[in-house]
Formats: C-alpha cells, sequence, structure tokens
C-alpha cells in the first residue's frame, strides 16, 4: 500500500493552521500527494442556514465568515500551487466541524488528515472543545495533529 496517497487538511485563520497546512505540504512533496484543503464555517446548532439568511446581522457575520474562510482557501491553495503540489479547496458550513472534516475524509477516500491544534487545557479545553481531539474520536482516518507553529 502507498501511503498518503491523499491529504485532507482541515484549516482556520490561526498560525497553527498555517503550520499544518506547511507539515501537509512537505508530506505531499515527499509522497506525491493530492491535497485537499477545507475550511469548516461552523453553523449554530440552535438555527439553520435559512436562519441566517432571514436576519441580518447574523447573515453579515455569515458571510463575513465564508469569505473570510474563501480567502484563506484560496491563499493556501496557490502556496500548495506554486509548490507544484495539487490541491484543491473545500469550504463546509456544518455544525460539527470534526464530523464535517471526518465524513469529507471518508467521502474523498483520504488517507492522511492534518490538522493544528491550539493545545488547549484546563477550563478553555472544557468550554471552547479541542476540534482536534474531536476529529481523533469521529474518524477512522489517521490523524496528524501539528501543534507548535514554526
Amino acid at each position: 500500500m502507498e501511503y498518503y496517497q491523499h491529504i485532507l487538511v482541515s484549516v482556520d485563520d490561526s498560525p497553527i493552521a498555517v503550520a499544518a497546512a506547511d507539515q501537509a505540504m512537505v508530506l505531499a512533496k515527499v509522497f506525491g500527494s493530492k491535497v485537499t484543503i477545507v475550511s469548516v464555517v461552523i453553523i449554530d446548532p440552535l438555527t439553520s442556514v435559512s436562519f441566517y439568511k432571514n436576519v441580518p446581522g447574523v447573515t453579515d457575520y455569515f458571510m463575513e465568515a465564508q469569505a473570510h474562510a474563501k480567502n484563506i482557501l484560496a491563499e493556501l491553495g496557490a502556496r500548495f500551487s506554486e509548490a507544484g503540489i495539487p490541491a484543491e479547496t473545500k469550504l463546509l458550513a456544518k455544525q460539527s466541524p470534526s464530523e464535517a472534516i471526518a465524513e469529507l475524509a471518508d467521502e474523498l477516500k483520504a488517507d492522511l488528515i492534518v490538522v493544528g491544534s491550539h493545545g488547549r487545557t484546563g477550563l478553555k479545553k472544557t468550554f471552547i472543545g479541542s476540534i482536534a481531539q474531536d476529529i481523533l474520536t469521529a474518524s477512522h482516518v489517521p490523524v496528524l495533529v501539528v501543534k507548535h507553529t514554526q
């Protein structure tokens, strides 16, 4: 079996996400991997996309979040392209980022997920949560967790 033919990279707007993308780039070069870069805009579980479309302030927030995520994906996609690495980008709007990423990994038949971790502990982890930890739990695909920027 050839390893890492398709790498899925989960990103947000943090420096640790860029570090995760950098690690994915290194692995993709070594293994000749295809890469999909994904960003998930979180939909409030108490509402729905239709709610966002009907409430002006929330609509603006949601649209800004989507536009910001598209910009991040475009920047990272360009970096991969400049490095000669085939990369696609995907923007998802879901309630659970970890479940969305695990489902996308299955759909794409990715054999590695790369994600950054902010390394939160204690109360911050309890209240904010850990998407990286949730991905580890939700997916059967191997996960590389990048914890530090370079």
